[in-house]
């Protein structure tokens, strides 16, 4: 994974959002799908907004293999147990499927161009409120 100063680098060089896909998959989660051509890579992907905001979305196609998953938990030294739930999903067979999550305060912070991703979150808004009551 690239780390902040790396992420903020790469967004500073371009005024329109980056993505960056089929990272090495040895250090992504143990959940994403490897590349079918590659599979030393995953099927994984960053957005990162311009500007030097950074990552504002990441995102994978998920292991669909109960086999293949239960390997990577083990790979990853992961307590088999813990994750019991997460490969019964799969025992019985799954669909291709993904995931994102998305940094909704680093999102917002580079739709407004604000200065940094502080000011849009709430309790430090610098908002008005009427005083009611005494």
């Amino acid at each position: 994974d690239l780390g902040s100063p790396d992420e903020t680098y790469i967004s500073s060089q371009f005024d329109k959002p980056v993505m960056i896909h089929r990272y090495p998959a040895k250090i992504k989660a143990f959940y994403m799908e490897p590349d079918p051509d590659r599979p030393e890579l995953a099927l994984c992907v960053d957005v990162l907004a311009p500007e030097g905001y950074g990552e504002i979305i990441g995102g994978s196609q998920r292991m669909a293999s109960y086999d293949l998953l239960l390997k990577r938990i083990r790979e990853h030294g992961l307590p088999e147990e813990a994750f019991k739930w997460y490969l019964d999903l799969r025992k019985y067979g799954s669909v291709p499927h993904a995931g994102f999550g998305m940094g909704i305060e680093r999102a917002v912070a580079w739709i407004c161009g604000l200065e940094h991703v502080r000011e849009t979150i709430f309790s430090n808004c610098r908002i008005g409120f009427a005083r009611i009551g005494n």
